[in-house]
């Protein structure tokens, strides 16, 4: 029998990171050891109780479930709209300017497939390293050729000037950002998005901002988002309850930015249907709602990180990353960090190595303090006493 047909990118790409390392975990605990998990960064905390009672009422509501419609519910692009008004003090038309999505991961996988012309000259797509893997799977499986830009560490793990110069500019469709940064926790703030959508607009790039950690920080300001830039023009936003409100099951977030490319996404979403159930869209717009369960979550993981921070130090690992997000980007002593994460797991702690999110990564490994409390104590004794 011959050989069946296969996208070439699916062997190219490999399995996903995280699933790797959960099967290196499971094998672990087979043995008869038992690990706690700082490697995926999926929030185990409980889903706030007026959320979930928005979803059983919601359902109950609906004894026919019709499909939901692509742009979904008036009244959570309105909920997220009011959002980002507080939030941020930008004004976001809800019609034109928002489109609910199932989750953020599909959206932002799915966007070079929009926007790239791979038989064209924009046919590139720039995505940061160290970096959250999706960008550039998504851009691999739309045809496009990839670029990765360096962070800086000396910085603030930002691009650098000669970084960004080096972009083949002409031939560039989408840029990404990410902010806080998935690994590195830094962050940028509003001069750095106007400098960058301002570069974009330029040379006719999509300037597109992942900001699934925005609600999460432990210092200084709150981080900053890209719909604060002055002039919006072709400029996305990537947002999710995911993080913020303790959802990652409900997948719910949202696009917001330039109507232009709204509308262009738009456009693409009822062919794919990714609309999320419309249950979950009124619980989503119970969570947008309120800002009381996202102050008590912040808290929860300042309480995590207090405990497992001091441990990991005293270990002789040291922060270079920001003060956002629910990581810990630590680097290590030596520079083998696959060997440094074999060598925890054998012992009860899983942490994902550096250099599973690019070259500029190696020598790092990033915590994720999605473990409950009770596990971040039991897991800084073994620091400790390992």
């Amino acid at each position: 029998m011959s050989e069946l047909a296969r996208n070439p990118v699916v062997a190219e790409t490999g399995t996903y990171p995280f699933v790797r390392m959960a099967r290196d975990r499971a094998a672990v605990e087979a043995r008869g050891i038992p690990v706690i998990d700082f490697t995926m960064g999926e929030p185990r905390e409980e889903t706030p109780e007026f959320i979930r009672e928005a979803l059983v009422r919601a359902v109950r509501a609906e004894p026919v479930s019709p499909y939901p419609a692509a742009a979904g519910l008036p009244e959570l692009r309105t909920a997220i709209s009011q959002w980002v008004g507080r939030r941020f003090g930008a004004r976001v038309d809800p019609a034109r300017e928002v489109i609910p999505t199932l989750g953020s991961k599909e959206a932002i996988y799915g966007l070079a497939s929009v926007l790239v012309d791979r038989d064209g000259t924009k046919d590139t797509v720039a995505v940061p390293a160290p970096a959250y893997p999706v960008y550039e799977r998504g851009a691999r499986f739309a045809g496009a050729r990839v670029v990765q830009v360096p962070l800086d560490p000396d910085v603030g793990w930002a691009f650098s000037p000669e970084a960004l110069d080096a972009l083949p500019w002409e031939r560039l469709a989408l840029l990404w950002v990410n902010s806080p940064n998935n690994p590195t926790a830094a962050t940028l703030d509003l001069a750095a998005y106007e400098a960058l959508a301002a570069r974009c607009r330029d040379h006719g790039v999509v300037l597109a901002s992942d900001e699934a950690y925005s609600e999460l920080w432990f210092a200084g300001d709150p981080p900053a988002s890209a719909l604060q830039v002055a002039d919006r023009s072709g400029v996305l936003v990537f947002n999710t309850l995911s993080k913020r409100s303790s959802m990652p099951g409900y997948r719910s977030g949202f696009v917001a930015g330039d109507p232009a490319l709204i509308a262009a996404i738009g456009t693409v979403r009822p062919s794919m249907g990714v609309a999320p159930q419309t249950f979950v869209q009124r619980a989503a717009i119970a969570a947008w709602s309120d800002e009381e369960h996202v102050a008590r979550t912040r808290a929860r993981y300042a309480a995590k990180r207090d405990v497992v921070l001091p441990a990991l130090l005293e270990r002789g690992l040291t922060p270079t990353g920001g003060d956002a997000s629910f990581f810990l980007w630590m680097a290590i002593p030596g520079r083998d960090d696959a060997r440094f994460t074999a060598t925890w797991l054998e012992r009860g702690l899983a942490f994902a190595p550096g250099s599973l999110f690019g070259a500029v990564g190696a020598g790092h490994v990033r915590v994720a303090l999605v473990p409950t409390l009770e596990e971040c104590v039991e897991a800084a004794e073994l620091l400790r006493l390992a």
